[in-house]
């Protein structure tokens, strides 16, 4: 445990893999499962650059929230919708909605093949009924 505490001080961005490595060329063969165990147990985590998703780019710009300030209080009011995909054996089928905010009843589904093809909602059909109401 000392190695790999004097090792971790010099180089904090090995990790278990490379630290069980390096072990093994000072004459230790240790697995590198122990390693890790040992490294957790001195509270040793290793540091590196994580990735940065969270910051917007500069160029990008920034729109503003619309609705705030608003009371939505009726039926018409404000409209949300989603598009997501979902995989098949042979490409996606994607799945639309459009939904009023204040009643999630009246919404809207279409599921198409492809993203190039027009999509008609259908409003208050079977499936949508059975969508929101279970």
């Amino acid at each position: 445990m000392g190695l790999i505490d004097r090792q971790y001080l010099a180089r904090p961005y090995y990790g278990s893999r490379r630290m069980a490595a390096w072990l093994a060329t000072q004459g230790h063969v240790v697995n590198r499962k122990r390693v890790r165990r040992l490294m957790r147990l001195i509270g040793l985590v290793t540091i590196y650059q994580r990735p940065n998703t969270s910051k917007a780019a500069v160029a990008h710009k920034v729109y503003p929230y619309l609705l705030g300030g608003i009371a939505i209080e009726r039926v018409n009011q404000v409209w949300c919708s989603d598009v997501t995909y979902i995989p098949m054996a042979k490409g996606f089928l994607y799945l639309v909605v459009v939904m009023d905010w204040v009643e999630p009843c009246r919404a809207g589904v279409a599921a198409v093949e492809t993203r190039s093809a027009p999509i008609f909602v259908s409003r208050h059909s079977r499936s949508t009924r059975a969508l929101w109401s279970a």
